[in-house]
């Protein structure tokens, strides 16, 4: 299998653009992680990559193998997850992703359980607000926030999430309280934005009568991190557009107000998404089912007791 073994290491070195990135996220060192692509090297006889201080960029010939490894790799999983299918005893590694706040209260918790069901399938769960491209980064499932428009993955809607709009005390009585979203714009809030490298234009989605209406809302900070959103909101340097889950309990306490209230922000749907041929392999099937019908289990639960995380019944 040590050939194997060197595709592998390549195809994640080309993904992540990376060798010590590779062999971090394949649990071995970066040294390993090189003798493993110049081992390939050697046996093609050809460069895979154009290495420098700062980037490894891949040759025509890196270009070329990768096409087909993915090809190669995707067979030597379907066939071992037609035995493992066969035998009940799904095993493997399983390559997910969701966004940090909602990955910490309702995703990590899950997770566990999964594992215990099938202790020969290991998860490796990865925290991001930012953007993700399932196919790029190699992953099996990733959960999401918000629309996914025309997407090419196969979709399994969660629920959805209410948000609200807030600020601080501090900053309300520095700035006045606005009563409605054109407030923000007439009045030159600071709103506080999530944005990743790449999107040029920044809005939000509010609510007006009824009616979705979009409102080009600007800030002097941004930042990919939710987290550090809602740490210079709590500190008195703007307006957030927020899932009420992650911040009730600052509202519970006084930290943060809502705000602007009669026009509040759309609902934030939650879902998870999947490339279609993961559903060919049995320990994705089985991941991606037990963690929906999970969630939506753990939503029903805290809409019955009231508890934080302030949702929309499940969909489905």
């Amino acid at each position: 299998m040590s050939y194997v073994n060197n595709i592998k290491t390549f195809v994640r070195v080309y993904e992540l653009g990376s060798i010590s990135a590779a062999g971090r996220d394949l649990r071995f060192s970066a040294a390993v992680a090189s003798s493993r692509i110049i081992e390939l090297e050697k046996h093609l006889g050809v460069r895979l990559f154009i290495r420098t201080t700062r980037k490894l960029t891949p040759t025509q010939q890196g270009e070329l193998l990768y096409k087909g490894a993915i090809k190669i790799l995707d067979t030597i999983e379907e066939v071992e997850g037609g035995i493992a299918e066969i035998t009940s005893n799904p095993k493997g590694t399983l390559f997910v992703s969701t966004p940090l706040v909602i990955g910490k209260q309702l995703i990590a918790p899950l997770v566990p359980k999964f594992q215990e069901l099938y202790p020969q399938v290991s998860v490796r769960l990865r925290l991001t607000d930012r953007n993700i491209d399932i196919a790029e980064e190699g992953l099996d499932a990733a959960f999401v926030l918000g629309p996914l428009g025309d997407s090419e993955w196969r979709i399994k809607p969660i629920c959805e999430f209410d948000r609200i709009l807030c600020a601080s005390p501090s900053y309300l009585e520095k700035h006045g309280t606005p009563k409605n979203a054109d407030d923000l714009i007439k009045d030159k809030h600071k709103c506080l934005l999530l944005r990743f490298p790449g999107i040029s234009e920044f809005f939000w989605n509010l609510m007006v009568d009824g009616t979705p209406k979009r409102y080009e809302t600007s800030g002097p900070l941004e930042s990919d991190d939710g987290e550090v959103l809602t740490a210079w909101s709590l500190d008195g340097h703007g307006i957030i557009n927020k899932p009420r889950y992650e911040i009730s309990q600052h509202i519970k306490e006084g930290r943060l107000v809502e705000i602007a209230t009669q026009t509040p922000p759309t609902k934030l749907s939650f879902s998870c998404i999947y490339p279609h041929k993961r559903l060919q392999d049995p320990k994705a099937r089985l991941f991606i089912e037990h963690m929906v019908k999970a969630c939506k289990q753990q939503v029903n639960l805290k809409i019955e007791h009231n508890e934080n995380l302030d949702l929309t019944p499940p969909i489905g």
